[in-house]
């Protein structure tokens, strides 16, 4: 070969290789770490807390990925300690998993030391307690990088009682269709809320002095039983009322028979702009695509961010970071 035409090549792969770079794509660990097989070591983790500790991890696991990778993206921020960090937001004091996080964390370092990162752990927790809770499998893309950033200023997430046209435009902001917003609402389908995010649709809804009409009969006088008017306790229910342990179709299901709890879990059966995903909704295959899409968010790749050691702390600590007092 001449020098010109070996030149060529190497500029083509030079440029094929810029493309690819910076990337997420499944399998990024594989044969990184010897013989170990790092999504195992993971899924091992996981199902060890499942059985002997906490099966209502995966709504847990779910919660705190939503929250991690809307604000900054995906890149483990919600998992810093220190300062006036996310987790001292509101909307993330109840969030919680984090200390499986840690034992899975402690898991891969004794394995290979500074390779798995944070933010990639969650994503593979959360699929495997998603499997764990008779969900569908779907192929998690790994390769994130952790961030250093973490103020409790920058947690905006949606609210109970957003509007249908405002969630889409929210999710679109973070590249994520009405389609993927429908389906990630379906995590709703494990895990529980406080009477306090929906008492307003059982006595005052909108400040009409009544109940919210698309709420039927039957959940409004369950929920009223549940979160009496002038209760001094702020009770939980769950999000599925007929299934609220299992990730399955009945979240979908339920809310065209008016049983959803939160008013925008309502509303999405409802409003023209996304009943027909709700009636036409394949959760099975759907629900891990939006969540591979979630996990794509804003993520930091190669040389940005860290591999943190603890993902409760940064390795170094920048100045000037919320995380630091």
């Amino acid at each position: 070969m001449s020098k010109a035409k070996a030149l060529v090549v190497v500029l083509f792969l030079a440029v094929f290789s810029s493309q690819c770079y910076g990337e997420l794509r499944v399998g990024f660990y594989k044969g990184k770490c010897g013989q170990t097989d790092v999504e195992g070591v993971v899924r091992r983790v996981v199902k060890t807390w499942f059985f002997t500790k906490d099966k209502t991890i995966a709504a847990a696991l779910l919660r705190m990925q939503f929250h991690d990778c809307f604000v900054n993206g995906c890149d483990a921020s919600i998992l810093l300690d220190g300062g006036n960090n996310e987790k001292k937001a509101i909307a993330n004091k109840s969030v919680r998993g984090y200390e499986l996080i840690d034992a899975i964390k402690d898991a891969l370092e004794a394995e290979c030391q500074g390779l798995v990162s944070c933010a990639d752990i969650i994503s593979m927790a959360t699929r495997d307690a998603v499997l764990l809770s008779g969900g569908k499998w779907y192929n998690v893309e790994t390769g994130r990088r952790d961030g250093n950033v973490s103020f409790a200023s920058n947690v905006n997430l949606p609210g109970p009682s957003i509007s249908v046209s405002d969630s889409i435009n929210t999710f679109a902001i973070k590249k994520l269709t009405p389609t993927d917003m429908v389906y990630l609402l379906g995590g709703h389908t494990v895990g529980i809320t406080h009477c306090s995010l929906f008492q307003d649709r059982l006595y005052n809804f909108n400040n009409t002095g009544g109940p919210d009409p698309t709420m039927s009969k039957w959940l409004l006088f369950g929920l009223r039983m549940k979160c009496p008017r002038g209760s001094s306790f702020d009770n939980i229910v769950p999000l599925d009322v007929m299934t609220p342990s299992l990730v399955d179709n009945s979240f979908f299901q339920q809310i065209q028979r008016g049983n959803g709890v939160l008013q925008i879990d309502q509303q999405i059966a409802l409003d023209p702009l996304t009943k027909d995903i709700v009636k036409g909704a394949d959760f099975d295959t759907k629900f891990g695509e939006a969540m591979v899409k979630l996990g794509r968010v804003e993520v930091l790749t190669d040389a940005q961010g860290e591999v943190r050691k603890s993902c409760r702390a940064v390795n170094k600590k920048p100045l000037f970071l919320g995380i630091i007092n």
